[in-house]
């Protein structure tokens, strides 16, 4: 008598099997027949099954009719294993697909190794469990790595928005945050609603902050355009200045306003300081040409005064002291007539006349105690010298003419100290 009862469930001790199981169709008549009456029975490991009939030909051909639907089953099972297998599709949609295979065979019209088909399914079954579970613990720890990352990108955020003055760097580093964050999937509706209300807040804070700040700065940098304004005015109105000491001193001191003034808006800024420097430069150029002719002067006057000097050198006041007086009185008076010398070499120069002068004197002296009857002729030939000297000076300041008047009150005071020495030789008779 056939079996009937359900031939589809693992034996005991039947481990789930981890190997396909062989097609029915390469042997059908290994896993079932067919009776004379056409019923078709399965052989299962607790006996035979009715599993259908057939009546449409020969035997052989319904129990591989038989055979090859169980071969489609078996086909399919295979299917799902090796996309387990390949890790390809949503394990959970595999692991539904299997429990219907496994349902489909408690009575399944199938002929072939139902036992080994039932093992294979649960091993299916299995793998496909444990890949949910995989997939479920990965996509836990991707939604924990993704809540954990947003997290960190929201307090990095809120930093930024409350402590940095770094507008651009800043600005661009909000901006890659917010490129990361849209790539970040995973987190849960609700709480990443409550972190992007974080992240837009903070985000809208350092917005105004250096909304605030540049505000700020436009109406820092207008103040300074305005005070640049007033003093490139000012440089421009004592370019043409010839007071050449304080109009420097002036030009160091508006140097110094210009750099507390602050930066004006770029394109102002350079034009502005281009102003300025030209101004400046017109000033301090006038003024090297005129101290550079100066110096050419002075230069130039100098070499006239080494000549006087080299002139002077050759007076012998031992012998015609006239003559020797006459001729210092000459060179003296071309020597004031030359004028200012290089201020490094005026000490030189008028110790070197000096000492010819004093050479001079000396021996006037010398010769004053050897003639005393001339002495009282010298004395007033001096002293007429002196009052004519002494005349031409106060013309000199009378006319305003200073350096004339100094020139020749010092040739007074020379020929008063003469005149003191012949007035002592007079007395001294």
């Amino acid at each position: 008598m056939p079996q009937t009862g359900p031939p589809t469930a693992v034996p005991a001790g039947h481990a789930p099997a981890a190997t396909p199981v062989p097609e029915a169709s390469a042997n059908p008549g290994r896993w079932g027949r067919v009776d004379a009456d056409g019923t078709v029975y399965v052989t299962a490991a607790d006996g035979e099954r009715a599993v259908g009939s057939w009546h449409a030909g020969e035997p052989a051909e319904g129990l591989a009719h038989y055979a090859r639907r169980f071969d489609d089953v078996r086909t399919e099972v295979e299917l799902l294993a090796a996309r387990l297998a390949a890790g390809s599709g949503d394990p959970k949609h595999t692991l539904t697909s299997a429990k219907h295979v496994k349902e489909s065979l408690t009575d399944a019209a199938l002929v072939g190794d139902l036992a080994g088909l039932a093992a294979r399914v649960e091993h299916v079954l299995a793998t496909a469990q444990e890949a949910v579970e995989s997939v479920k613990h990965a996509r836990d720890e991707a939604r924990g790595q993704a809540l954990a990352r947003k997290q960190d990108l929201v307090a990095e955020v809120e930093k930024i928005a409350e402590q940095s003055t770094q507008w651009k760097v800043a600005g661009d580093r909000l901006r890659t945050i917010l490129d990361e964050w849209k790539t970040i999937k995973g987190v849960d509706r609700k709480t990443d609603d409550q972190l992007w209300k974080r992240f837009s807040k903070a985000r809208d804070t350092f917005n105004r902050r250096r909304g605030s700040h540049f505000a700020d700065l436009d109406r820092q940098r207008s103040a300074a355009k305005e005070r640049k304004q007033e003093l490139v005015k000012l440089a421009e109105e004592i370019s043409e200045s010839d007071d050449w000491g304080p109009t420097a001193a002036r030009y160091r001191d508006l140097m110094t306003e210009w750099k507390a003034a602050g930066r004006a808006p770029k394109e102002a800024d350079d034009t502005l300081w281009q102003q300025f420097r030209a101004a400046q430069d017109k000033f301090f150029s006038r003024r090297s040409a005129v101290f550079n002719e100066r110096d050419a002067e002075l230069v130039d006057n100098a070499k006239r005064k080494e000549a006087l000097l080299s002139e002077a050198e050759k007076i012998n006041p031992q012998g015609d002291l006239d003559a020797a007086r006459a001729q210092l009185h000459r060179i003296q008076e071309r020597w004031d007539e030359v004028g200012k010398v290089p201020r490094e070499r005026i000490r030189e120069f008028e110790g070197k006349l000096r000492a010819i002068e004093d050479r001079v004197r000396n021996a006037a002296d010398a010769q004053w105690r050897k003639t005393d009857p001339e002495a009282e002729a010298r004395a007033a030939q001096f002293r007429e010298r002196v009052e004519q000297f002494e005349a031409q000076a106060a013309k000199a300041r009378a006319a305003g003419d200073k350096r004339r008047a100094e020139q020749a009150e010092a040739q007074a005071a020379q020929w008063r100290e003469w005149l003191a020495a012949a007035e002592n030789a007079v007395a001294s008779r």
